[in-house]
């Protein structure tokens, strides 16, 4: 695992050297079939990730946002998101993240949520607890919150909902304390150090959420799907993260209606 975590910090270096000299520069913003915006640095960040890996583990597949899939079929499959975020990058907002995912036959073990903006990381390992640097502080772990009623719940756009998923989430933002919006993967990282207590979305693809789990679970919460499934390369998108697991119920069934 220490080798693991050691190229995937070294893809997010490779990949933090191509991103930082091109925030907040002018940039040629393409629109990709799904209208989310694309740049060089998006393409940049990954093909230096890829490079990192696949020097260091030829036997692995790769599968990034930007290129696609590469031996998905392999028993450890990288899975990358160069710019998690990147209407915020685009915009000049900092927290836009960089993802990194390992799955071992399909299983997240390793997760790193990279800050390039504002130089935060977390790390999280499957079996370990999570590691957090950051020059603004904050401790890994998340908090005990067991009622919906005094929840923090973050969402990164109402814009992501389809109609039909639309009536559940809305009960789960009746029912929860308050909502934030915006953040991204870094909702997810909030979480993982107590700050935020649930976080559900739509629309996720592997990319989005591989990284995210062993972060979030390493911290003490939990990542399903919205009926409280596990997620696979083949889920619907639904994600569901809570920091104490004793929420899970009750969001599980405001969600499912």
């Amino acid at each position: 695992m220490e080798a693991f975590i050691a190229a995937a910090e070294a893809a997010a270096e490779a990949a933090g050297a191509v991103i930082r000299p091109l925030f907040r520069s002018p940039l040629l913003v393409e629109a990709k079939g799904d209208a989310s915006p694309v740049t060089e640095a998006d393409r940049g960040a990954e093909r230096a990730m890829r490079e990192v890996l696949g020097a260091r583990f030829p036997g692995h597949g790769i599968w990034g946002e930007e290129y696609g899939p590469d031996r998905v079929e392999a028993e450890y499959l990288w899975v990358l998101d160069p710019i998690d975020g990147t209407r915020a990058f685009v915009t000049g907002r900092p927290l836009f993240g960089t993802l990194i995912g390992l799955l071992h036959r399909g299983v997240p073990v390793l997760g790193l949520i990279d800050q390039p903006g504002i130089g935060e990381r977390w790390i999280g390992a499957r079996g370990q607890q999570t590691r957090f640097r950051s020059p603004l502080g904050g401790t890994p772990g998340c908090r005990p919150c067991a009622r919906l009623a005094e929840a923090e719940l973050s969402c990164t756009s109402p814009d992501m909902f389809e109609e039909k998923d639309r009536p559940g989430f809305e009960r789960l933002r009746g029912a929860a304390r308050r909502v934030t919006w915006g953040g991204d993967c870094y909702s997810y990282g909030l979480l993982a150090l107590g700050l935020v207590d649930i976080v559900a979305e739509c629309t996720m693809k592997p990319w989005d959420w591989a990284a995210l789990v062993p972060v979030v679970e390493g911290a003490g919460g939990r990542v399903t799907g919205w009926r409280g499934e596990a997620l696979t390369l083949e889920s619907d998108g639904r994600v569901l993260a809570v920091g104490d697991p004793a929420l899970l119920p009750e969001a599980i069934g405001l969600l499912g209606g």
